[in-house]
């Protein structure tokens, strides 16, 4: 089945939610092309698309590259998404109970992640939960520019090796929504602000590890919700 260079950009960016794709990791345009069995040029049409979205960076006579961000540009992410997710939690476009059912299940799915030995699904299923929320409360437009925040700052919590555990964000995502169960949409902002705050403290400043393990960092993951089924990765 023929896929175009946004599955290609979405499938990247899903694999950068995952941790599979490192900050600084090297993207090599034939080694994309032949895993993905496309041309060099649609390859470089998906990665412009990324580099418009801040995802990768062209580094001089050596090609494309995964972004490392700078401290500064973390803060910027987890601000922007201070502001969007307790914007969402203010204006729900949907009865609380079809919300909650939904994100229950997502959390059930986190649960048996980090209880299972798939690190990738488990970090992928953290970071969507977040963009999870956003559709489940009736904002779509607002869910791709959330899951764009979500890469940036999981791309920190790489490079800055975070110490924020998964079990730890598990229980502060059941928490939120807790408080939605209740009907207590500004409890629930509350306890949100504060997840997003003990992510961004747990950043440390570090070194990146660079890895080129194109093709492992790609593969698919098992049981995870992507929008690029036929593709499906992580």
């Amino acid at each position: 089945m023929s896929i175009n260079q946004t599955q290609i950009a979405q499938q990247v960016v899903e694999s950068i939610l995952a941790q599979k794709l490192s900050p600084g990791e090297r993207l090599g345009e034939q080694e994309l092309a032949d895993l993905f069995g496309v041309s060099r040029t649609l390859v470089r049409e998906a990665l412009m698309q990324l580099q418009a979205r801040g995802f990768v960076e062209v580094r001089s006579r050596r090609g494309w590259y995964v972004v490392e961000p700078s401290v500064e540009d973390a803060r910027d992410a987890f601000s922007a998404r201070r502001i969007i997710e307790s914007g969402i939690l203010a204006d729900a476009g949907r009865p609380l109970q079809t919300v909650t059912r939904r994100l229950r299940a997502h959390i059930a799915d986190e649960q048996q992640a980090i209880e299972g030995a798939d690190a990738a699904t488990r970090a992928f299923l953290l970071a969507d939960f977040h963009v999870c929320l956003a559709e489940a409360m009736g904002h779509r437009s607002l869910s791709d520019i959330l899951r764009d925040l979500t890469a940036r700052t999981t791309l920190a919590a790489s490079l800055y090796q975070s110490q924020h555990a998964a079990s730890q964000s598990c229980a502060e995502h059941a928490a939120i929504v807790e408080a939605l169960e209740a009907d207590n949409t500004t409890l629930a902002r509350e306890r949100m602000l504060a997840h997003i705050g003990q992510v961004e403290g747990a950043l440390n400043p570090g070194q990146p590890l660079v890895r080129d393990r194109l093709r492992e960092s790609l593969a698919p993951l098992t049981g995870q919700r992507t929008k690029a089924a036929s593709i499906d990765l992580g």
